[in-house]
């Protein structure tokens, strides 16, 4: 019999029917669909349909979080559509050729930047104390700063610089890095060809604008003089250094016998590539990224900069949407080293508190709705803290008033922002603690224009809301009744004589908070809360007695398990290791099967998963609590696989 021979037929309905579908598979929580035209999916009829727990698209695929059921709900929607799903592989590389050129860019530019950013985050929050300490004169009627009359904070804010040189000075050679890293080349020739680029030998890019050109260093070649210019804090121009680093060595891979190659790819690619650099993309990258930055910063500081401000403020959210943002944190980045601040970076940040502003107001209007209070909190949380995505996807654009009312709240702030000049050192935390990257002397005003964004999202997201929810009330009820009879059933069919209270640690290892695990679906408990540990050992086991109602058998690295009580639990070992294929993973059960507490589930190597980039992290969530009570998530100690309580109910 069919489980969910309804939602099937809703589903391939509201995404547009068979001929929209170019790809599908699954993941262990989600349907994964390339779509011909998305534009034919109706994401809020999808989003009505009973064991749909959200949607979002990332990366040209058409995500649907189903939960622990997903394999099944997958082989029932595959078999009633007639068609057959492909792997996870083949759904990125259709995901890639759904995508257009700027989609591409602006996805590769974001990969680029990812790593970087922790590093340039805590680079402003560093330029950001240095100034407090060292700048502001607080002591001695406004004559001297801390570091003047303390020898402590005076040494400190020297030691302070060590840090900030090494992020901002030689930012291009993390950029090159980053780029050779993402197109799967050499790495460590793109670090040499990035320190080329910073080195002490050459002039510092910083001082060029200070120096006479007669004074500038050049190499000397007879027939050529090459000036000895550094590209300390240049984006542009190191990115293009680092395209041509990759380029040379795929064309040199290309053509070069197996046997030389060791030898010859390396000096053949990196040689000509400093060469290239210095002479031709680097003095162009750097009018480039110099062009950029004046465009941006004097459009801002014109009389029209405020016109401009409220544009940028009023589409940023929906920009971060198609993934186009990636784009600001170059500018920013180039703002940042040409005038020693940025103006774009403090509307990024409003525009994250007005989106949280808008998702908080949400949470007032639904604070009786347990299922939607689910999402609305730790999305308002997450958005403030500077991380939108959760809600824009799982919040507002499912409602899509509380976008728009956010998007108005965000462009007055913008314009408040710029229209009082409000700089931040560089790229820093967003949301309310955004702050910490603003410029001191311009507290005020940015507080003023955070206040702004809080309370007009807010405002007018409360008062449309009130009209808007009362007309989906009904709709909603009905979604959530059905709900309701579902889980009524499944605990029905999994009903055991004894009584169950709690559920032992999987593995030996410390246990931390389900909101510490880095991967948005779980932190955020978008599929419901849980804990997660930190392995120790290398064989997850059954927390109880249970049946095992979900298998990953392609990749061996989650499952899923249905207690006595009607409770559900997902476990997943690691973060993204679906991309793994399998490697280092080995299932230990069967779908169907009944296991008692202390069983081995899946065998894993740890290392394995560290070497290919993953954390292994391995998440323990509760997706049904069924007829369980008051559930509590414990944390904080070192566990023992079978031993240890870490969730307790009754």
């Amino acid at each position: 019999m069919e489980k969910y021979g309804n939602e099937v037929r809703q589903l391939l309905t509201m995404i547009g029917g068979k001929e929209n579908i170019q790809a599908v598979s699954h993941c262990m929580t989600r349907m994964r669909f390339v779509l011909g035209d998305p534009s034919k999916a109706d994401e809020k009829g999808i989003e009505t349909i009973s064991c749909v727990k959200g949607t979002f698209t990332q990366a040209g695929q058409y995500q649907i979080i189903i939960g622990n059921d997903v394999a099944v709900f997958y082989n029932e929607f595959t078999k009633y559509a007639g068609i057959e799903g492909v792997s996870k592989d083949a759904v990125k590389a259709a995901a890639k050729t759904n995508q257009k050129p700027i989609q591409k860019i602006m996805g590769a530019l974001g990969e680029i930047f990812a790593p970087l950013i922790p590093a340039l985050i805590c680079g402003g929050l560093i330029l950001g104390f240095r100034n407090i300490i060292g700048e502001i004169n607080f002591f001695e009627e406004g004559t001297a700063s801390l570091a003047d009359i303390s020898q402590f904070w005076a040494g400190l804010y020297q030691f302070l610089w060590l840090i900030g040189e090494a992020v901002f000075h030689l930012l291009p050679v993390g950029i090159v890095w980053s780029i050779t890293k993402k197109m799967g080349t050499t790495q460590i020739l793109g670090i040499v060809l990035g320190l080329t680029l910073v080195s002490s030998q050459l002039l510092n890019g910083f001082s060029v604008a200070d120096t006479a050109a007669g004074d500038i260093p050049v190499w000397d070649f007879g027939f050529a003089r090459v000036e000895m210019i550094g590209y300390q804090g240049q984006v542009i121009a190191a990115m293009m250094a680092g395209f041509v680093l990759v380029y040379l060595e795929k064309f040199f891979k290309r053509i070069c016998p197996e046997v030389i190659s060791m030898i010859v790819v390396p000096f053949c690619s990196l040689v000509p590539a400093v060469i290239i650099a210095h002479t031709v993309v680097g003095p162009i990258g750097w009018k480039i990224g110099d062009a950029i930055a004046t465009v941006v910063y004097n459009g801002l500081m014109s009389p029209f900069g405020v016109v401009f401000a409220g544009v940028f403020g009023l589409l940023y959210a929906p920009v971060v949407m198609t993934g186009l943002h990636h784009m600001t944190n170059a500018i920013d980045t180039q703002l940042s080293n040409l005038y020693g601040g940025t103006i774009l970076w403090p509307m990024i940040a409003l525009s994250n508190i007005a989106q949280g502003s808008s998702v908080l107001a949400m949470s007032v209007l639904q604070r009786k709705d347990e299922r939607a209070q689910q999402v609305n909190i730790p999305a308002c949380i997450s958005c403030y803290l500077g991380v939108t995505e959760p809600a824009l996807f799982g919040v507002n654009l499912k409602y899509g008033f509380p976008l728009v009312c956010g998007m108005i709240g965000s462009a007055i702030a913008a314009v408040i922002s710029v229209g009082a000049g409000v700089q931040a050192f560089s790229i820093g935390v967003g949301g309310l603690p955004g702050i910490l990257s603003i410029k001191p002397e311009f507290y005020v005003y940015f507080l003023l224009a955070m206040a702004v964004a809080i309370v007009v999202p807010f405002v007018l997201t409360y008062f449309v809301g009130r009209k808007k929810l009362a007309a989906m009330k009904e709709t909603e009820a009905a979604a959530v009744q059905e709900e309701n009879q579902n889980a009524e059933t499944a605990a029905k069919e999994t009903a055991a004589e004894a009584p169950l209270t709690e559920l032992k640690a999987g593995l030996d290892g410390k246990v931390i908070p389900l909101d510490d695990v880095p991967d948005d679906v779980f932190s955020q408990h978008v599929m419901g809360d849980g804990i997660a540990i930190e392995p120790e050992s290398d064989t997850v086991v059954a927390p109880a007695d249970a049946r095992v109602n979900a298998v990953m058998a392609e990749t061996g690295h989650a499952c899923g398990l249905a207690f006595a009580n009607g409770m559900e639990l997902l476990i997943h070992i690691g973060v993204d290791t679906v991309e793994m294929n399998g490697d280092g993973f080995t299932m230990l059960v069967e779908e169907g099967q009944k296991v008692k507490a202390g069983d081995p589930l899946i065998r894993f190597d740890k290392s394995k998963i560290l070497a290919a980039g993953h954390p292994a992290v391995t998440v323990f969530i509760v997706t049904e609590e069924g007829e369980a009570k008051d559930v509590e998530y414990l944390s904080g100690m070192d566990a023992k696989a079978g031993q240890t309580t870490v969730i307790r109910f009754q």
